[in-house]
């Protein structure tokens, strides 16, 4: 633990006595990640002295949570099912606590179109963006929407996560093909102005903004095998901004995080184009949690373990419930 308050001291007392679930798996397109997650928590959680079992949601229903006697629920479940609303709304019905955003903060979080609205109507700084749905593909001139958004957009699906389905565009031609690629993921499609400069994150535990990590990959974009596969990605924390800029950033990405109305933990992704502004990206509710993952590397300058994040996370769930 980071802290060891008696409040704090306390509250881990009452974990230790609880057993607590790590769903993982699933059925959604990130089910590998989230199985490697899951496996990493679970490692943590008991390396602290915690009961933690591993339930993959695909095999197992959630109504066995009940016979298996499970106090509280660690989500280790990315993308659909799991990050959208869905589980939180099935576990708040079945009274059982659980970690991370409630049902509203992981629905709009997830939604990259409704977050995107969100981060235009509180005036945070945002790429100019269209939204395409399936239904009216055919109808639209995407020559016109392609030169409204400056010739090169990034084409995202608005409901999945781990870069699935995204892809770059600046002919028609590439256009179309990345909106049919999309649509076999979503119905609903972001169609975002192309930003040309360097990509940051910075996660999100409590209150606190964790120190920013710099993302360098030499693919086009921070990709699905940018992500998970590629071994000439680079990850810089520190940073390298000054400590004004990345206060800056900080302040920005909690204030991203709460609009959407995300709690506990999470990460916010954000690039800075070549005028030098920031551009929000998106927030994540339940991001990779891997030992080599992004918000373990900032929980780690920050002075974490991975152990003591993993159970910060899940005292964060004592105190979102009160």
């Amino acid at each position: 633990m980071a802290t060891q308050t008696p409040e704090t001291l306390a509250k881990f007392e009452q974990l230790k006595a609880e057993k607590i679930a790590v769903l993982y798996g699933g059925n959604s397109a990130e089910r590998e990640v989230s199985l490697n997650s899951g496996q990493a928590i679970a490692n943590g959680l008991q390396q602290a002295g915690l009961t933690a079992v591993l339930i993959d949601t695909k095999t197992t229903a959630l109504t066995e949570l009940v016979a298996k006697k499970i106090d509280r629920v660690f989500i280790a479940l990315h993308g659909r099912g799991g990050e959208d609303g869905c589980l939180q709304g099935a576990l708040e019905y079945m009274g059982l606590p659980y970690t991370g955003s409630n049902v509203l903060g992981s629905s709009l979080s997830m939604d990259k179109v409704r977050s995107k609205q969100i981060f235009k109507a509180c005036d945070l700084p945002t790429a100019p963006f269209a939204v395409i749905n399936k239904a009216e593909f055919s109808q639209l001139s995407l020559a016109k929407i392609l030169a409204e958004l400056g010739g090169r957009v990034m084409v995202k699906p608005a409901n999945e996560g781990s870069s699935i389905g995204m892809a770059q565009a600046q002919t028609v031609e590439q256009l179309e093909n990345a909106l049919t690629e999309a649509f076999g993921f979503d119905s609903q499609v972001l169609l975002e102005a192309w930003i040309d400069g360097p990509e940051y994150t910075v996660a999100v535990l409590g209150d606190n903004a964790l120190p920013a990590i710099h993302m360098e990959t030499p693919r086009e974009f921070y990709d699905y095998e940018a992500k998970y596969q590629s071994n000439s990605t680079q990850y810089h924390c520190p940073c390298g901004l000054s400590d004004k800029e990345e206060s800056e950033i900080q302040g920005l990405a909690l204030k991203a995080f709460n609009a959407t109305g995300a709690q506990g933990w999470g990460r916010v992704d954000l690039m800075r184009n070549s005028a030098g502004e920031w551009q929000l990206l998106e927030v994540n509710t339940v991001p990779g949690m891997t030992e080599t993952s992004l918000v373990p590397k900032a929980a780690k300058v920050f002075g974490l373990d991975f152990s003591q994040l993993v159970t910060e996370i899940l005292l964060l769930s004592l105190v979102e419930q009160g």
